[in-house]
């Protein structure tokens, strides 16, 4: 299944497992892992056997410890580095898979790596995980979004410090101010992700995407828009089987099972 160099990307029961594979450069995102990510996301979506997706980093040091910075200064030039990134836009990529995405996350997350992160619904660390943004250190700024989604994590008084010390903070700091959900035992991390993937999985898939994308669209909207964009998915999610059978199953004081509905509704 896996036609790629610097990523794994594998599917079982449901379950999309992309892991960052150069685990000898702290699996640091260089400009082919940049391209197989934009190229891999899109099958998230695309593939109907896939629910949803757990992004993961091999070996043991580290999720990912940023950019490739020995590949720093090597396009032609900087007008035509831009264009690169604009064309292949990686976070637009992350941002705009509609099934939800869960980071597990075990070392280092520093830079791109923690941006990316930060990208997903729902980042699960191990008790070993160190995070940061330490673009400052070497005279730049985060260059993968770190400075707009930081702020819409973590509380603008916690958030604004570590952009502009670039200190790295542990996963117990991480838990506190908010940029992860759970801390687990770096043993436990795997089982904890999938455990929680097959949770999600097991409510109606439509109604799982809808609300991703209420409070994802949400955040970009006034509270007035926002409320009237919620009103108008659950009027979509309404007509489906989905929420007809857990309707049907709560009057019953019953759950709904939700496996032999369509895995996929627009």
């Amino acid at each position: 299944m896996n036609a790629f160099d610097t990523i794994i990307y594998e599917k079982s029961g449901g379950i999309a497992c992309i892991t960052l594979n150069r685990p000898q450069a702290l699996n640091a995102v260089n400009i082919q892992m940049r391209d197989e990510l934009h190229e891999v996301l899109p099958a998230i979506d695309d593939d109907p056997d896939v629910m949803i997706a757990i992004i993961k980093g091999s070996g043991e040091r580290a999720f990912s410890a940023g950019a490739d910075i020995s590949e720093f200064g090597t396009v032609p030039s900087q007008a035509i580095g831009r264009q690169v990134r604009w064309e292949r836009d990686l976070w637009g990529r992350f941002l705009g898979v509609s099934k939800p995405l869960i980071a597990a996350i075990h070392g280092f997350a520093l830079g791109a790596g923690v941006e990316m992160s930060m990208c997903c619904d729902i980042r699960i660390a191990a008790d070993d995980a160190r995070f940061g943004l330490p673009e400052v250190g070497i005279g730049m700024v985060p260059t993968a979004g770190g400075s707009q989604t930081l702020p819409r994590l973590v509380p603008p008084g916690l958030s604004v410090p570590l952009v502009l010390t670039g200190d790295i903070i542990n996963a117990a700091e991480a838990l506190r101010v908010g940029l992860v959900h759970r801390v687990v035992p770096r043993a436990d991390l795997m089982s904890t992700a999938e455990g929680l993937a097959r949770r999600i999985m097991s409510r109606g898939q439509t109604a799982v995407r809808y609300a991703k994308q209420a409070i994802r669209r949400g955040l970009d909207l006034t509270l007035e828009q926002g409320l009237e964009l919620e009103s108008m998915l659950f009027a979509t999610v309404l007509a489906t089987d989905g929420a007809r059978a857990g309707i049907a199953a709560m009057r019953e004081g019953g759950s709904a099972d939700f496996t032999s509905q369509p895995k996929l509704v627009e």
